[in-house]
C-alpha cells in the first residue's frame, strides 16, 4: 500500500481553515504561524494534484474537491478522537476485556464471587470465565488464552517454569452427610465410620476425584475402603443425592455453604482430621497484563485468599509482565477432568 497523500496535521489545517474562514485565523487558532499554514496547503495540493481553495475572494474558499476533502477529512479526525478516547477508557478500566480461568469447583462456586464484586466496580469491563480441567486451564495460562487463573488440581510438570504458581488459598473438603442420617445426631465421627458409609463419588477418572482421593490419602483415609454406591458427573447432583438420602460424599466447603444455611445437609466433623487441600493462583509472568487483570488482582484476590498468604499477592501485582510473541505448545491430550 502506497504512503497516503495527506497528513492527520494537514487534515485539522483544512478543517480550521475551513471554520475560521481564512488563513491566518486558522494558524492562529492552531498557535502555529501562518506560513506554516500555508505551506502545509501548499504541499497538499501538490500531493493530491487539486486545488482546494478558491483564492479569488477575501475569504478563503473551498473548491468542490476542498469540501469532498473536509468532509472525508472531519470522519476520519473524530474517529482517531474516538481511538485516544477507547484507549484511555482502556487505562482507565471503562472497557476491555477480563479472561480468568478456574478449574471445576473453583469456577463453580469461588470465582462467580468474585467476578460479580469486580463487575460493580468496573461494569464497562468485559469479563469471561473459563472453566475446564486443571490441565487445560494451567495450559491456556501458559499459552496466553487467559490472564490468570485459580486452580485446585495438579500442575502439569512441563509447565512449572512457564508459570508463575502461588500458593492462594484452602480449601476444605467436608464429609456431607442427609440431615436424618443416624451419624448427623453425633458431634463427631471417627475415622473408621468412614468405612460404614455409603458413598457417592464423581467418577473414578474425574480429576476432581482424583484430587479428593489425594488429599483423603494424606490424611490416612484410605478411599479404595469406601462403599461407593453410586457415581455421578457433577458436585451439585451429588449433593442432591446426599439430600435425598442416597449417601454420604466429600466436596469442598465453598459448595456447600447454600445448603448449609438452608439446613438441607449436614456436615460431619472427622475426630481429630480436618481434610484440606491448596488452591493456586497461577499466571504466565512473561505475557501482557491488562489494567483490568491488575485490577482484579490487587483489588479482589486479597479479599478471597487465605489470612497470612496475601503478601504471596504481592509478587503478582508488582510483576512487569511484557509482550511475549513466542507461544508455548499445546498439549498433546486434553484432559477434561
Amino acid at each position: 500500500m502506497s504512503d497516503l497523500p495527506f497528513t492527520l496535521d494537514q487534515l485539522r489545517i483544512l478543517k480550521a481553515i475551513a471554520q475560521e474562514g481564512s488563513f491566518k485565523r486558522a494558524a492562529d487558532s492552531l498557535y502555529v504561524s501562518q506560513p506554516a499554514v500555508s505551506l502545509q496547503v501548499q504541499n497538499l495540493e501538490r500531493q493530491l494534484d487539486v486545488p482546494l481553495f478558491d483564492r479569488g475572494g477575501r475569504r478563503a474558499q473551498l473548491t468542490e474537491a476542498g469540501h469532498l476533502l473536509l468532509s472525508y477529512g472531519e470522519k476520519i479526525l473524530s474517529l482517531c478522537q474516538e481511538t485516544c478516547r477507547a484507549i484511555e477508557d482502556l487505562q482507565n478500566l471503562q472497557g476491555g476485556t477480563l479472561i480468568v480461568g478456574a478449574s471445576q469447583t473453583t469456577g463453580t462456586y469461588l470465582l462467580p464471587r468474585m467476578i460479580g464484586m469486580f463487575r460493580q466496580k468496573y461494569p464497562d469491563v468485559a469479563v469471561q470465565l473459563h472453566v475446564h480441567s486443571t490441565r487445560r486451564t494451567a495450559w491456556s495460562v501458559a499459552n496466553g488464552q487467559v490472564d490468570l487463573a485459580i486452580i485446585g488440581g495438579e500442575i502439569p510438570g512441563e509447565l512449572a517454569e512457564s508459570l508463575e504458581i502461588i500458593p492462594y488459598a484452602e480449601d476444605e473438603l467436608a464429609l456431607i452427610l442427609p440431615v436424618f442420617h443416624p451419624f448427623a445426631k453425633l458431634d463427631t465421627i471417627q475415622k473408621d465410620d468412614l468405612y460404614k458409609l455409603q458413598f457417592i463419588a464423581l467418577d473414578s477418572q474425574s480429576t476432581i476425584r482424583k484430587v479428593i482421593d489425594q488429599v483423603l490419602a494424606r490424611c490416612e483415609i484410605d478411599t479404595r475402603r469406601f462403599k461407593i454406591e453410586m457415581e455421578l458427573n457433577s458436585i451439585e447432583a451429588i449433593k442432591n443425592a446426599v439430600q435425598s438420602g442416597l449417601g454420604a460424599a466429600f466436596v469442598s466447603t465453598s459448595a456447600i455453604a447454600k445448603e448449609l444455611q438452608m439446613g438441607v445437609l449436614h456436615c460431619a466433623p472427622i475426630e481429630g482430621v480436618i481434610v484440606k487441600r491448596t488452591l493456586w493462583l497461577i499466571f504466565n509472568p512473561n505475557r501482557y497484563r491488562s489494567k483490568a487483570a491488575e485490577a482484579f488482582s490487587q483489588e479482589i484476590l486479597p479479599q478471597f485468599a487465605t489470612p497470612g498468604w496475601n503478601q504471596d499477592l504481592i509478587k503478582l501485582s508488582q510483576k512487569k509482565l511484557v509482550v511475549n510473541t513466542f507461544d508455548v505448545a499445546t498439549p498433546s491430550s486434553s484432559d477434561e477432568g
